[in-house]
């Protein structure tokens, strides 16, 4: 298979990590993501993530406990932090090179997040790990998943999930639900679909970014989508 871009990011959720245990990392769901990553990067894709940290803590859910927003919040970007550290040690036992670059300073931990350093570590044929989220409270992993994208030139983004696309309602709640295969950033809006939050839409559609929703569970997926496959769910701006 050839690969039809040059370089992409990848959303990977913190819940995903933790597989059926609910929290914390499942080292059989890490291998599975590090595998699915070192696939294209073999291919020689340029490859970002963007990983969340709700198997450690959602500082959303914490506001909800009561917990000041922006404190939460911080406590959830360190749990991103520790996720990337899991992925990058697991990439590298695939003999991957990967590097971790956080929003926060984590001196002696991760290195600081800058666009030039990022390209320049993608140029190198590294993978590069976003942690930190974009480094301020009130912004989703998934709006620092969009900004990321653009900063470092993706030509796609893709957000693993636990389901296979977009529909128009819970597959798991209804067994009628219909699946998109292509739909518009707009469409998402006007239905109010679960697929981003606002502010990371908006950044998508204005900036005419694709996104890919799709079963990060199920093995070679990621390379058949970045290879052409018709997979998942398209999102356009169109």
């Amino acid at each position: 298979m050839t690969p039809h871009f040059q370089r992409i990011l990848v959303k990977l959720s913190g819940e995903a990590l933790a597989g059926d245990s609910g929290g914390g990392v499942d080292p059989q769901m890490l291998l599975h993501f590090a595998q699915e990553v070192a696939a294209v990067h073999h291919d020689g894709v340029q490859t970002g993530v963007v990983i969340g940290g709700g198997n450690f803590f959602r500082g959303a859910a914490g506001a909800a406990a009561g917990m000041d927003r922006a404190h939460a919040d911080q406590i959830g970007m360190l749990a991103t932090i520790m996720n990337g550290l899991f992925l990058r040690q697991a990439l590298e036992d695939q003999h991957i090179p990967a590097r971790v670059l956080a929003a926060l300073p984590v001196q002696g931990i991760a290195e600081p997040y800058s666009v030039d350093l990022a390209r320049a570590h993608l140029d190198r044929g590294r993978v590069v790990i976003l942690v930190g989220g974009t480094g301020n409270p009130y912004f989703s992993t998934d709006t620092a998943a969009s900004l990321r994208a653009l900063e470092i030139g993706a030509q796609l983004l893709l957000k693993g999930t636990k389901v296979d696309g977009v529909y128009d309602a819970d597959p798991k709640k209804d067994p009628t639900a219909k699946k998109f295969t292509t739909i518009s950033y707009r469409e998402v809006l006007q239905r109010r679909l679960a697929v981003m939050d606002l502010c990371a839409i908006t950044l998508c559609e204005e900036n005419r970014l694709p996104l890919v929703v799709f079963d990060i569970f199920r093995a070679g997926d990621l390379r058949r989508l970045v290879c052409g496959q018709r997979l998942g769910t398209l999102v356009t701006a169109d």
